[in-house]
């Protein structure tokens, strides 16, 4: 692939297929914090808990692995609409930030309502768990407050707002990635390298940004070369392309996974690991790229359910946290089995509120914000430079 200096009308319309590729990612980290709630349950039966975690069932519960899968679609489709050199980057910013924290604000409001509707009594989950461990047992004002912020490095009102703070930093930082994507030109592999290589060392050395910031770069990378990667699938479909995006998926997805597949021989803490799991990453774009390409990969994620949950992804990612908790704290996880029973459906229909509700109003004036913005005199929308 090689950089396409060109706007064209490829990189404007809308992928389905990304749609759908979200909303199965969203399930997914759903079903990974349904197992964390299990998991003081699931040790207790010899050969459970590694089956579940150490082959390739882990792909149905793959949550934080998933979340690159976001990160790397976030890359790609937020950085589209900057590729026509025409962007208002002062309507872009107040509408961006508003897309993000108003969702934010509302779940932080969910789980707090929740809370105070059922409280985190000591005894009812596991001393020691990832329940009692990582999720708060009150909701005082200033907390709320600060985790709406997206500043913080940890939260515990709705633990998925970690995601959510590095979409941030992202999206302040779009030009920039945009400008740098535009500058690799013909050396994309190189530019793929480095930030593989920056994923891995940062997994090593243990810092966030060089993990995640390259994570998003990938998209970017993709969204600048969007047609001619598509160019080059099209000229694979022509053949025997169905086998080609098979090996492609099945590859991708074995490096999104391959620290959990490697545990025997890589625990979870040794550096191997941590280059492995750096690898995660490369895995989600190249899932991502198969979700381009394929055209059987785009017909399965073009269908009407991966469809319908892609458009309430965002919402189910993030009520899901507070209604597991809370069935969790309900019926105590020693019946994990009834948490998941009552919390998959609960977290659907729930998203689908919150997404009529909270999500779409919030786009909808983020959109009138960024309007009124663009519309000001002497506020010409400020060209990317090529």
């Amino acid at each position: 692939m090689s950089s396409s200096p060109t706007p064209d009308r490829t990189r404007r319309e809308r992928m389905p297929a990304l749609d759908g590729l979200r909303g199965v990612a969203a399930v997914v980290v759903l079903l990974y914090h349904l197992t964390l709630v299990a998991r003081p349950h699931l040790e207790s039966r010899p050969g459970v808990w590694e089956w579940l975690t150490q082959s390739p069932t882990k792909l149905l519960t793959a949550g934080t692995e998933s979340v690159l899968v976001f990160f790397v679609l976030s890359g790609l489709v937020v950085a589209l609409p900057a590729l026509d050199g025409r962007l208002n980057w002062l309507a872009y910013y107040p509408s961006r930030m508003l897309r993000l924290y108003l969702p934010v604000a509302g779940s932080l409001a969910l789980a707090a309502l929740l809370l105070a509707l059922v409280p985190h009594t000591a005894g009812q989950v596991t001393d020691g768990s990832w329940l009692a461990e990582r999720n708060a047992d009150s909701a005082p004002l200033p907390q709320i407050l600060d985790e709406a912020s997206l500043l913080p490095a940890t939260y515990t009102l709705n633990n998925v707002l970690w995601s959510l703070r590095w979409e941030m930093i992202f999206s302040l930082l779009l030009p920039v990635f945009v400008v740098v994507a535009r500058a690799v030109g013909r050396r994309v592999w190189l530019a793929v390298s480095l930030s593989v290589g920056s994923m891995v060392l940062g997994r090593v050395v243990g810092n966030d940004a060089l993990v995640y910031l390259p994570t998003f770069f990938l998209g970017t990378l993709m969204a600048v070369n969007l047609s001619r990667l598509r160019a080059w699938g099209e000229r694979r479909n022509a053949g025997r392309g169905g086998r080609i995006w098979f090996a492609i998926f099945t590859g991708s997805a074995g490096a999104l996974i391959l620290s959990w597949l490697a545990r025997p021989f890589a625990p979870a803490g040794s550096v191997p690991s941590a280059v492995l799991w750096g690898l995660g990453g490369v895995g989600a774009a190249g899932i991502i790229v198969v979700a381009i390409v394929s055209p059987g990969a785009r017909r399965i994620l073009s269908s009407a359910v991966p469809g319908w949950l892609g458009r309430v992804s965002f919402s189910l990612y993030l009520v899901h946290i507070p209604v597991i908790v809370t069935c969790s704290y309900l019926f105590g996880d020693d019946r994990w089995w009834l948490v998941a029973g009552v919390g998959i459906p609960a977290s659907v229909a729930l998203a689908w509120l919150f997404h009529v509700a909270v999500e779409t109003p919030a786009h909808v004036l983020a959109r009138r914000v960024g309007n009124r913005v663009a519309s000001q005199p002497d506020r010409s929308p400020v060209p990317i430079s090529r």
